[in-house]
């Protein structure tokens, strides 16, 4: 019996997800983690509706909207990007002041939810899930703060977490369980691309049935496969950059037998792994600006090269 191959989530974001007809998938996914059934009722403008050839591989990201006007923003991100955490707080920082107008009353700020799906090494961490929300605890009672908000003229008693934005970051390199739960589940597609036949998984049970490359036309089918390999390259190019980094610096450290030839030996390593990695993504014609946010590099020492 042959295997059915789905097509990669980032890929289906971009292209299929955006239909109506196919929100029922990203609604599964948003379902297994906030742990409630959430219906979308529309995507709104976001920054990852380009289909340039440099944002093939490196980020996509729909921006949606449920019934109870919360917002969510679901993103993949392929490729290492210094300053993550911080971006993400600017993208949530955005969606909000976009989604109230000038002159409104602070009721009408919206909770928003951020669901990162990356697949490179943010650092430490040994967990394929975290979830962070914002809450005010009591230094000595440790007890949570309430606070006192008017609703349908009535005087309710409301938590910042219920108010403030929710991130959800999902490590997908990390995953390596057989998958038993429905998060599991998730991962093993988001990671191996495998759907179980049997699967009641909300979202997985629809994407085994919207999601088959072999139902693509053979216009989709062919620009899939060139999002393959573009992903195949960039990974093949970081991580021989990487390891030629390493070698430099290991070998500049060694030559010079000092702990500060060592640590300026790894500073050399970093940089030409740098620069080989931003001379590989121009060959790839991307815009220097995203070479620049990948590796670091001056904007002047890319436009150099």
């Amino acid at each position: 019996m042959v295997e059915n191959k789905y097509v990669r989530f980032d890929w289906a974001m971009k292209r299929m997800l955006r239909d109506k007809a196919n929100y029922d998938v990203l609604e599964g996914l948003i379902t297994v983690l906030l742990g409630e059934p959430v219906h979308i009722v529309e995507i709104l403008e976001s920054e990852g509706n380009q289909n340039a050839v440099d944002d093939k591989y490196n980020r996509v990201d729909v921006k949606a909207k449920n019934n109870h006007d919360e917002i969510f923003i679901v993103e993949v991100q392929l490729t290492r990007q210094l300053y993550y955490l911080e971006r993400i707080l600017y993208g949530v920082a955005k969606t909000l002041t976009e989604h109230i107008r000038l002159g409104n009353l602070y009721n009408e700020v919206k909770k928003v939810y951020s669901i990162s799906i990356v697949y490179f090494d943010l650092g430490q961490g040994s967990d394929y899930l975290y979830h962070g929300q914002t809450k005010f605890v009591g230094v000595h009672s440790k007890d949570t703060l309430r606070i006192s908000t008017k609703e349908n003229d009535v005087i309710k008693m409301k938590t910042p977490e219920a108010v403030f934005p929710e991130y959800y970051i999902i490590r997908v390199n990390e995953f390596n369980d057989v998958a038993k739960t429905p998060i599991e589940e998730w991962l093993d597609y988001l990671k191996n691309g495998h759907i179980k036949d049997d699967t009641t998984t909300p979202g997985l049970h629809e994407a085994k049935e919207k999601l088959q490359y072999m139902t693509l036309n053979k216009e989709d089918q062919l620009a899939y496969d060139r999002h393959l390999d573009a992903i195949m390259v960039q990974e093949d190019v970081l991580a021989t950059a990487k390891i030629e980094g390493r070698a430099e610096g290991r070998a500049e450290g060694r030559a010079e037998g000092r702990a500060e030839g060592r640590a300026e030996g790894r500073a050399e390593g970093e940089h030409a792994k740098a620069i080989a990695v931003a001379k590989n993504l121009k060959h790839l014609s991307v815009d220097d600006a995203i070479i620049a946010k990948s590796t670091g590099l001056t904007l002047d020492e890319i436009q150099k090269l």
